[in-house]
């Protein structure tokens, strides 16, 4: 069976111009009054996302989401159609009303550890050349939207395929070795995090914040992976609530 990953990775992943300087997203509608989100300059962190709450194409078992600068982003065009999904959560999804595609996140509490980046999908753009997507997180939560576990090893098979391979397989270490390390410390080879909730509990909890923004924020410097459980959690099927 063919695994989907997504539109702009099951054929190969393109590589960005290296000057892309921005554009315009676009949603789906047809109605001949799509909403049209301007941003300013080049994405940063373009991965796939294996969480629940990001939206995604039809038949698509990940999303690809990037960030941008807050003050990037601008309402071009339709804003009367935009509205936040889930009030409740993290990460504000401002979506079109009227075809569900949705077009940036924004977290709104300045507390936040992500505040000032706003989360969008790059295959919105109009224009051709934003950076590629060139990781994967959040990759066991697919099974919580449905993906039984004895399809991972397929989905992981298929993200390693891909060029550059997108998931690699190394021991994890386990998440209290983690949020043990200091912020210091040189970066795992991929990072690991319990599941989706660490997120939401940045907010409380320093620890969990700290441990977060460290192995965040070196997935994306070094271009290595998220995943959510420890194998023996995914192989059980134990799934995972997506809170960001």
């Amino acid at each position: 069976m063919t695994v989907h990953i997504h539109p702009s990775i099951d054929s190969g992943v393109k590589k960005g111009s290296g000057s892309f300087a921005g554009g315009t997203l676009v949603c789906k509608c047809k109605d001949g009054k799509p909403v049209k989100v301007g941003i300013k300059g080049d994405v940063a962190h373009n991965h796939a996302c294996g969480c629940t709450k990001c939206w995604k194409p039809d038949g698509a078992i990940f999303s690809v989401v990037a960030v941008v600068p807050r003050d990037s982003v601008s309402v071009l065009e339709n804003g009367d159609k935009l509205q936040v999904v889930d009030a409740a959560a993290a990460i504000q999804r401002h979506a079109c009303k009227v075809c569900g595609t949705h077009m940036y996140g924004r977290i709104e509490n300045k507390a936040h550890p992500f505040y000032g980046l706003d989360f969008i999908h790059p295959e919105l753009f109009q224009e051709q050349g934003s950076a590629a997507p060139g990781f994967a997180a959040f990759v066991s939560s697919v099974i919580e939207s449905g993906v039984k576990p004895d399809e991972m090893p397929g989905i992981r098979s298929r993200l390693k395929e891909r060029s550059p391979p997108m998931w690699r397989n190394p021991k994890l270490p386990d998440p209290a070795t983690l949020r043990k390390l200091p912020l210091a410390a040189p970066p795992p080879t991929e990072a690991s995090i319990t599941s989706d909730r660490a997120l939401g509990e940045s907010n409380s909890s320093p620890l969990a914040a700290s441990a977060v923004i460290r192995d965040f924020t070196r997935s994306f410097a070094s271009g290595s992976i998220f995943t959510t459980l420890p194998p023996t959690a995914v192989a059980s099927g134990r799934p995972t609530k997506s809170v960001i």
